[in-house]
Parts: C-alpha cells; structure tokens; sequence
C-alpha cells in the first residue's frame, strides 16, 4: 500500500512539474440580466465590458488543465420600477443599474491538443467553474441597496487559434444575490447572462 500510494504521489509531482503556465491579457462583453426573486416588474438586459488579466495551466498529454484570473468587470440591467405603484410614487421609471465588480474566475479546463497537428492552428476547448465577484461601485439608484460581493457559475467553450489567441463563449449565472429593493426586504436580484471573450497568452 505504501509502495501505490508513493507511486501515485511521484506520477502527481512529474505531471504538475512538467505542466506548462502561459499568462496575458484578456477582454470581453457581456450582456447580463437581474434574476429578482418575484417577476414584479420588466427588466432590460445590458450591455457590459471586462478587462484583466488570465492565467492558464495546462497539463500535457491529458489536456486538463486550470485556467484563473483577475478582472474588471462592468454589468447592469435596465428596471422598469415605474410598473409597480410603490416605486412609481416615488417618482421611479425606467431606471438602468450598473455594478463595478472585481472578478477572480477558476476554471477546470479540457483542450483538444491531439488533433494530427490541427491543434496548432485550432484547438477546441471546453471550461467550467465559480467565479467570486466584490463588489467595488455602483451607479446612483436610491431603490437599492448592495451585497458586499456574490458566487457565481459558468461554463462555456471556445478556441485557441494558433496557440496562443484564445476566442471563447460562455453562461455564467449567479448563486447568492447582488442587489436588493430598499423598500421590499426579500425581494433580490441574482445577475445572469452571456460573456464573449479574447485573450493572447504568452
């Protein structure tokens, strides 16, 4: 037992020592819709943006790897408040949030990498994990009031073109609330939507 268990514990040390990091810069755009918890009033996705930086950790020959980053990230949806007499009271209508939020994604990652040489022009990837967003700033809108941070999912897929330009496509989905009503305690958004992305690693 002792002779497998050191055997599998050396097999894990020369995987992670042969394993290849590559870093860059990355940007994309989102288009993000509030989740409330009641269907009160319409709400308008939005178009957002991201920037940052992305790591990625590759290990060759079985074409998992990890990927993670650090971003900015810039996403909203447009309230249609003046469709509930107690926010149009206040003088409410159609009123857009945006939320400024530091992103730190983890993706668990599989590439395609043997593909007869095709996978060095193109090769096909698949990704999926929690993304853990703080939020850092908002616009003015006195209707409501913000968590310090949320959880979030995603999976997508995407390309590396000529190993190093990398395309991807992806749904991410929120798991704890980013907004809430001032005037309606239980009543609270999760942010869902769609993210494109582009990143040249090094």
């Amino acid at each position: 037992m002792k002779r497998f268990l050191l055997s599998i514990l050396a097999a894990v040390v020369c995987i992670a020592a042969s394993a290849e990091f590559r870093w860059g810069p990355t940007a994309g755009v989102n288009v993000t819709s509030y989740k409330y918890s009641q269907d009160l009033f319409a709400i308008d996705p939005s178009v957002g943006g991201s920037a940052g930086v992305m790591g990625e950790l590759m290990f060759p020959g079985i074409g998992f790897g990890i990927d993670f980053g650090l971003n900015y990230n810039l996403h909203g949806s447009k309230l249609h408040l003046g469709d509930k007499k107690v926010w149009a009271s206040d003088g409410y209508g159609i009123e857009q949030s945006w939320l400024h939020t530091i992103e730190v994604p983890i993706n668990l990652r599989f590439k395609y990498t043997n593909l007869n040489g095709i996978e060095r022009m193109v090769a096909p990837f698949v990704y999926a994990g929690p993304v853990f967003s703080i939020i850092a700033g908002q616009n003015k809108l006195d209707a409501l009031n913000y968590s310090g941070g949320s959880v979030m999912l995603q999976c997508g897929i995407g390309a590396e073109l000529f190993e190093n330009l990398q395309v991807s496509a992806g749904y991410y989905w929120g798991m704890t609330y980013e907004t809430r009503t001032v005037k309606l305690d239980d009543f609270y958004s999760k942010s869902q939507g769609w993210r494109v992305g582009l990143t040249y690693l090094f």
